[in-house]
């Protein structure tokens, strides 16, 4: 059957309600980009559990693929040259830098933890605090910030204008050539390419009863019961809704020094209900993605574990138990160009 990628689409509405971690709420609306993207799954085995697996493949336009993933990688959009979307991105480390705070142009550190690109395309907003809706919108950010890439569509424009490889590629797939809507265009396309299929847990999902072992399948059976899967779960196992950081305890009094990237989801939408809300990230690859949280104050998946018992359900979870979630998580990682993510 065909599958909209786990995403409920619907004219603009917002659902709120309270679950058995707090308040929690999905915006949801037709603009997200997926509505065309459609992936062939077999249901049969994973119809009674909350997560289901990725598809094998998507369909895309093979030469906007090519195309975005060169522009992914070429520094020159960026303001000096030097910085492209890989060197926050690396896909070779989980679509991450592994820093606490990527470093742009001109080694400027920016204020927040960069979350990976891999999946990027089945979440239902981009970015901690959900600012942009696609794909193609989060692109803006990142190139005219100026501690991350530094430029503006002019200057990159002009830059890849310069270039006759990029003229002959641009003119070959869009009647109007090198515009800021065809680079961004590709470049998405591109990241919605960049899926990680055929982990284990997909392949447990899919009816191979060898695919997790013992201590996996209790972690995985933990992970439900604590109520893990109330906000990660779908396809993409997160990504799909909003979630107060600290809904049992004050997360932030905790940890103290505030900064504006705490602001979470507030700085959007300036509505005092949404103060500390950010958008549950996938855990798809989760192990090979270092440091954790926004902030990125949790350096391995023990301690993220820990943290997340504490401040999002109230629980304090001994030893044993939180080596069988880490356990569980690990099988979360999945494949890229038929390789297992290290």
């Amino acid at each position: 059957m065909n599958t909209r990628y786990n995403l409920i689409v619907a004219a603009t509405l917002t659902i709120v309600f309270m679950g058995g971690t707090g308040l929690v709420y999905f915006d949801l609306d037709d603009s997200s980009g997926f509505g065309e993207l459609t992936a062939e799954q077999d249901q049969t085995h994973f119809a009674g559990e909350p997560i289901s697996p990725l598809p094998r493949s998507i369909k895309l336009d093979n030469r906007k693929v090519a195309l975005g993933e060169r522009l992914f990688k070429d520094p020159i959009i960026s303001g000096d040259g030097s910085i492209s979307c890989a060197h926050c991105h690396n896909l070779t480390t989980g679509g991450v830098d592994r820093q606490i705070r990527s470093r742009g142009i001109g080694g400027k550190e920016g204020g927040i933890n960069a979350p990976t690109v891999f999946n990027s395309g089945f979440n239902f907003r981009q970015f901690w605090n959900g600012r942009a809706t696609t794909l193609e919108d989060q692109i803006d950010g990142p190139l005219q910030h100026p501690a991350e890439m530094g430029s503006n569509w002019p200057k990159a424009i002009t830059a890849l204008s310069n270039d006759p490889q990029y003229r002959s590629e641009f003119s070959e797939i869009y009647s109007d050539g090198i515009q800021s809507l065809n680079v961004k265009d590709a470049i998405a396309t591109f990241e919605r390419s960049l899926i990680t299929p055929n982990s284990r847990f997909d392949r447990f999902l899919r009816g191979d009863k060898t695919a997790l072992n013992e201590q996996e399948m209790a972690g995985y059976l933990l992970f439900k019961q604590f109520g893990c899967i109330s906000c990660h779960q779908g396809m993409n196992i997160g990504g799909n809704m909003f979630q107060k950081l600290g809904v049992m305890e004050d997360y932030f009094a905790a940890r103290g020094n505030l900064t504006d990237a705490d602001l979470g989801r507030f700085s959007v939408t300036k509505k005092d209900r949404d103060l500390h809300f950010f958008k549950v990230p996938s855990l798809r690859n989760v192990a090979v993605t270092p440091p954790y949280l926004h902030d990125g104050t949790a350096n391995k998946l023990e301690d993220v574990v820990k943290v997340m018992a504490r401040f999002q359900l109230g629980k304090k979870i001994d030893g044993d138990e939180v080596n069988k979630i880490v356990s569980f998580l690990r099988t979360l990682t999945g494949e890229y160009k038929g390789k297992t993510l290290e």
